[in-house]
């Protein structure tokens, strides 16, 4: 049976002057237009191809070559081409928008703007369809991560705490105010690392790596203070801005590293500067 919203590989039983058809199985045969046909493969009768399925404007069910952005069970930050009674119909990357029915959306939204969802299969209907109600999708497993580990991140929303993002595309995860130090918005895909598993279930996160980045930082920090005649002008009252700009790292991570540094006597603390001793 075919898997309408993934990729399948299908053989070729017939050519026509339209297109190819594959044998879908119990779904019978489906039409690959002329234009999806990929160039430099083998597509005479009896070759296998993989394709991408969906049901086209008629509902018919069609493949294509052409991937789009995000399959059934994933998830994405989708651009709003067209909204109706019906709902808002979003660019996933093939000619058929992908739909976001109205009952389905977080908040209001206007075309032009972007959109994370979860890609599921409508079981009554058959088609590839968009939802922002994102919770009943996550946190379906235990988190099994190890503090520290690096994960995949699809920031979602901001919030007064900070940054909610999906980890791995299975768990939401938070970015703490203290960790963002460069530009985020929903819809960035980012590297991350756990920082803390905590005894809520709750998960934190870091856009930079934990345990180790103190010492490395600090490392970094006195080759650059060597390489500027012992002197850098960023201090403990430094703008998080400034920390970024330099070290590329979050204020709190500066202020740690600096920290060891002072206990160990290698430099002098000062509110707009450091200095070796």
């Amino acid at each position: 049976m075919a898997l309408i919203g993934r990729f399948n590989t299908l053989q070729v039983v017939k050519y026509t002057d339209f297109g190819l058809y594959l044998d879908g199985g119990a779904d019978g045969e489906i039409l690959l237009p002329n234009r999806y046909i990929p160039k430099g493969e083998p597509c005479d009768v009896g070759d296998w191809l993989n394709v991408f399925l969906y049901l086209d404007s008629e509902d018919r069910l069609i493949a294509t070559s052409e991937r789009p952005k995000v399959l059934v069970g994933g998830f994405a930050s989708l651009k709003v081409v067209a909204i109706n009674s019906i709902g808002l119909f979003l660019d996933w990357g093939l000619p058929k928008d992908l739909l976001l029915p109205h009952s389905e959306e977080k908040r209001p939204l206007q075309v032009g703007e972007y959109c994370v969802v979860h890609v599921y299969l409508d079981k009554r209907s058959k088609r590839v369809t968009a939802t922002a109600r994102l919770d009943r999708y996550l946190d379906l497993t235990a988190a099994n991560y190890a503090a520290g580990e690096e994960v995949e991140l699809l920031v979602v929303e901001q919030t007064e705490l900070g940054f909610k993002a999906i980890i791995n595309g299975k768990h939401w995860g938070l970015i703490h105010k203290n960790e963002v130090f460069k530009f985020l918005r929903p819809g960035i895909q980012e590297k991350g690392f756990i920082k803390e598993l905590r005894s809520d279930g709750k998960i934190s996160l870091s856009l930079q790596p934990v345990g180790q980045a103190s010492s490395d930082l600090g490392e970094q920090i006195l080759e650059a203070l060597r390489k500027h005649d012992g002197r850098l002008a960023v201090g403990d009252k430094s703008p998080p801005e400034l920390v970024a700009k330099l070290f590329g790292v979050s204020k709190g991570n500066f202020k740690k590293a600096i920290g060891g540094l002072y206990k160990r006597g290698l430099i002098i603390i000062q509110d707009d500067c450091i200095e070796l001793t």
